[in-house]
């Protein structure tokens, strides 16, 4: 694998571990630090009975956790207008909110580039449902948030 292939499949990995922590954060009420040293101490490359851990980008990890809880408010409008009017953002999979939050953050507050967040993060849409719609789900509600955050970069 190339370095820059490598360098790839690290932030994407920290982008998994984000949604994680976001998702995990909002359900049990820990703190930033607390769930940011977890997932660096016990996810980062670790190697469990379910197979093994992917290495993580810890800068890009921090940047998008601390970036969603920070900006959450703002994200969460963002959200919500591109949510069709029936369904705020509480009403949502928990899992699908932390995504959201994250990818929000990247859109709107990091020089990621608008279409690869939406990339990677549909990516991260069907690693937590592999079976599912959410995949489609989660590129429609992206595409309008990063249109309405970010129209000049398309």
């Amino acid at each position: 694998m190339t370095r820059q292939a490598e360098k790839r499949q690290m932030k994407s990995a920290a982008r998994l571990y984000a949604v994680q922590a976001l998702f995990q954060m909002e359900s049990s009420g820990q703190t930033v630090e607390a769930v940011c040293a977890e997932f660096e101490t016990h996810r980062f490359g670790a190697t469990y009975e379910e197979g093994e851990f992917a290495e993580g980008n810890v800068e890009h990890f921090r940047a998008v956790v601390a970036q969603s809880v920070d900006w959450q408010a703002a994200i969460d409008q963002l959200t919500d207008r591109a949510l069709v009017a029936k369904w705020p953002i509480d009403r949502i999979d928990p899992v699908l909110r932390a995504l959201f939050r994250a990818a929000g953050a990247e859109i709107t507050q990091m020089d990621t580039p608008p279409k690869v967040a939406i990339t990677e993060y549909v990516d991260v849409a069907k690693a937590f449902f592999p079976e599912g719609k959410e995949a489609k789900f989660v590129n429609a509600v992206l595409d309008h948030m990063a249109h309405e955050a970010r129209p000049e970069a398309f």
